[in-house]
């Protein structure tokens, strides 16, 4: 297999380094560029960080974007006229954001996904078929702890675990939003979906989703102990995205979940 000469953005966050490091062991993935929101006078695994420009992506393949979503549109504006096929990992867009990266879907193709673990997206489809199971007579709610330097809230996960909780009732997840707590101990069931963000130390990641008729609760959970599995599941869908046509596409689709 001919080697995919890849883009990281966001090089010095968290998820930029570790995607780096894994690139180094990893041989399907020749790394050509890196790039950050600011000039960096030093070289990192050989080679000299830049702002997101054409240059930058000219000759790449293939975009990996941890980012923040006004980088991330910086990044799609650029590859939708270089036709490069971008993997995006960023989390936090409205609405309105989320409509707007399908329009750039519809001239190159995109995978994005809250979280690239294989176990969380197995968990978003058991939260689906459990919340299409259980029906109106539950209500259900979602806890999420990530480490002290993360802003948004609640996490992009958690918000794909909400959406799982709305195409099980066949119902629009925008419309099912409830409270959004920070830090509490605690948080009550609603109507809606209520999302409960505890931000501590340098957790990489834990989401459980909770259904409760008032007489039994069941839950759903999952942690993650290591960062590489979120480079590893990124990695797994730039290969899988370099034979398809524009789209929009998630990690449901790689692992071929119906």
């Amino acid at each position: 297999m001919k080697k995919i000469n890849l883009a990281i953005t966001g090089c010095l966050g968290r998820m930029g380094q570790q995607i780096i490091k894994s690139a180094r062991s990893d041989k399907n993935f020749k790394l050509l560029s890196l790039t950050e929101n600011k000039l960096i006078n030093r070289k990192i695994n050989g080679i000299k960080p830049s702002l997101n420009t054409r240059e930058a992506f000219k000759k790449v393949d293939l975009i990996i974007d941890f980012t923040v979503p006004k980088c991330t549109f910086e990044i799609l504006r650029i590859a939708s006229k270089l036709r490069k096929r971008v993997v995006i990992g960023t989390t936090g867009f409205s609405k309105k954001e989320e409509n707007l990266i399908k329009k750039y879907a519809k001239k190159i193709p995109i995978l994005k996904a809250g979280n690239m673990s294989l176990g969380i997206n197995l968990l978003m489809y058991l939260t689906e078929i459990t919340s299409k199971s259980l029906g109106n007579n539950f209500l259900s709610k979602i806890f999420e702890i990530h480490h002290k330097h993360k802003k948004d809230h609640p996490s992009g996960t958690a918000l794909m675990l909400g959406k799982g909780i709305a195409v099980g009732k066949n119902k629009e997840f925008y419309k099912l939003i409830g409270k959004k707590y920070l830090n509490r101990k605690s948080f009550p069931y609603g109507k809606k979906i209520n999302f409960n963000s505890l931000r501590k130390g340098e957790v990489i990641g834990e989401h459980e989703v909770t259904f409760s008729s008032g007489k039994e609760i069941i839950k759903l959970n999952h942690e993650a102990f290591d960062r590489a599995l979120y480079s590893e599941g990124a990695f797994t869908a730039a290969k899988w995205l370099m034979n398809k046509k524009p789209g929009l596409y998630s990690m449901r689709d790689v692992l071929n979940f119906k």
